[in-house]
């Protein structure tokens, strides 16, 4: 009776690109491909199909999606494209055909890689294993195999396993003229309170220690649904972010992990959120995008905040519970910015003492009503505020770095070679990940003392160094 050995499984190639709304769309994809039984791999060599999962928002993303897409095209020849940049259509021609004579506008991906087998945009799974289907059949049932590595319900995470981002919407509102998110995502759709909260608790029980929120907007979480009443463990929960944040915080206290919000617009209902913060309920940390601070340029940019609240807003903020952390991110040069409107937003920073800031020097994206503004300025004017603008930043947030020095915090160990005996690498609650500076951890004094990935340690902050902390574990 001869043997039967079975055909290995398909490999696909993934890249995810742009922010972490793109990654958790990657986790979809990713944990479908493999309940299927498709295995998946970071590299293009010796895969069957690749998928990439591109950006579009600024010019550096559109170049290096763009990049990435024709180096897949070269090693591996078979390559799928979904996310951002899908969705970007090139112009029609006067007579309302495209270049390649077609009545559809062509996407901008398959007009400068016509070799791409297929092209979605943004939060499309189906339509990616629909197009991964067509090339490289799945391997068997979905019904009959699990999810190897995965979180349960959650699914699988490209973050470490003491990490992960937990996407509550999808879409924008907004119609900032700066941006473009809204026509490649759509607008606001709040995903089901109960959703959200089942697949919060297979990430806490599955270990994570820091859980991230994110979305367009998370200020507005259920408005599209006018915070209709959902349903979590047999009781009803409104779909409003109040009542998110204050489920979420019962999920993560059994295990002791930290509830990170981000995106974050200044909506005054978020100063019902803040005493949840002196609470120790959700971590004192605000990821607030201003992107500026002068009334005039806010209405150019067509902001849903008021300039002159938003350091009011703040001050009451931190009224409320001392410890709170803020990160923003701010646009330096916008069409029609002037002099004292830049000076403003310098005032405005030292004034608002924003712990975390990071600038763009404005850069028109293709599509964006900015761009047909008056006012633009010279690309060298844009960066050199734009680094004025740093060098404020960074004082301030070295300063403020600095009186941490003598306080004891707890760090998330995110690195400890040889158990931490050499040091190693973690944030505290002002630090996310990959965005904020780290808590550079010296080698415990205690020979007994150990430094494990993914576990909490009291360190006491020794110093400074740039953006980090340095600091002995206690």
């Amino acid at each position: 009776m001869s043997e039967t050995i079975a055909a290995p499984a398909p490999r696909i190639g993934f890249v995810s690109l742009g922010c972490p709304k793109n990654l958790t769309d990657s986790e979809l994809i990713l944990t479908q491909l493999s309940a299927e039984g498709y295995q998946t791999s970071k590299t293009f060599e010796g895969a069957d199909l690749v998928v990439v999962n591109t950006c579009g928002f600024i010019d550096e993303a559109v170049k290096e999606s763009l990049d990435t897409i024709g180096e897949a095209l070269a090693v591996n020849g078979k390559v799928i494209v979904t996310g951002c940049l899908g969705a970007k259509k090139i112009a029609a021609r006067a007579d309302g055909t495209t270049a390649a004579g077609q009545d559809e506008p062509e996407t901008l991906v398959k007009h400068l890689h016509p070799a791409v087998l297929a092209v979605t945009g943004p939060h499309a799974t189906q339509d990616v294993m629909d197009a991964v289907h067509r090339h490289l059949p799945k391997p068997h049932d979905p019904f009959l195999d699990l999810v190897p590595g995965a979180f349960g319900t959650a699914g699988l995470k490209l973050t470490p396993r003491h990490y992960a981002y937990l996407k509550i919407s999808e879409g924008c509102n907004h119609r900032c003229t700066f941006c473009i998110i809204p026509s490649m995502r759509g607008d606001l759709v709040s995903r089901p309170i109960g959703d959200v909260l089942k697949e919060a608790k297979a990430l806490f029980e599955g270990g994570v220690k820091e859980l991230l929120v994110i979305s367009q907007d998370t200020s507005a979480y259920g408005v599209d649904v006018k915070y209709r009443t959902g349903f979590w463990d047999g009781r009803p929960v409104k779909t409003r972010l109040l009542e998110l944040v204050q489920a979420l915080s019962e999920l993560a206290a059994p295990h002791g992990a930290w509830v990170r919000l981000h995106y974050v617009y200044p909506y005054p209902s978020v100063d019902e959120i803040v005493p949840l913060m002196a609470e120790g309920k959700v971590l004192p940390y605000l990821d607030v995008p201003f992107q500026h601070s002068h009334p005039e340029v806010l209405r150019r940019m067509k902001r849903p905040a008021s300039g002159e609240k938003n350091l009011e807003r703040i001050e009451r903020w931190r009224a409320l519970c001392p410890d709170i952390v803020i990160r923003s991110t701010f646009i330096a040069g916008f069409p029609g910015e002037t002099e004292a409107e830049f000076e403003d937003l310098l005032d405005f920073m030292r004034a608002a003492r924003i712990d975390r800031a990071g600038c763009f020097a404005y850069s028109p994206v293709e599509g964006a009503a900015a761009n047909a503004l008056e006012g633009q300025l010279p690309a060298e004017l844009r960066e050199e505020r734009r680094a004025r603008f740093m060098a404020v930043a960074e004082q301030v947030s070295m300063d403020k770095l600095r009186e941490r020095v003598g306080a004891t915090m707890q760090v998330l160990v995110d690195s400890a070679p040889a158990l931490g005996r050499r040091g190693g690498v973690g944030r505290s609650y002002a630090d996310a990940p990959e965005i904020d500076g780290v808590v550079q951890l010296l080698p415990p004094e205690k020979a007994s003392k150990t430094l494990k990935v993914g576990t909490f340690t009291r360190a006491r902050i020794v110093g400074t160094q740039g953006h980090d902390l340095i600091a002995q574990p206690v």
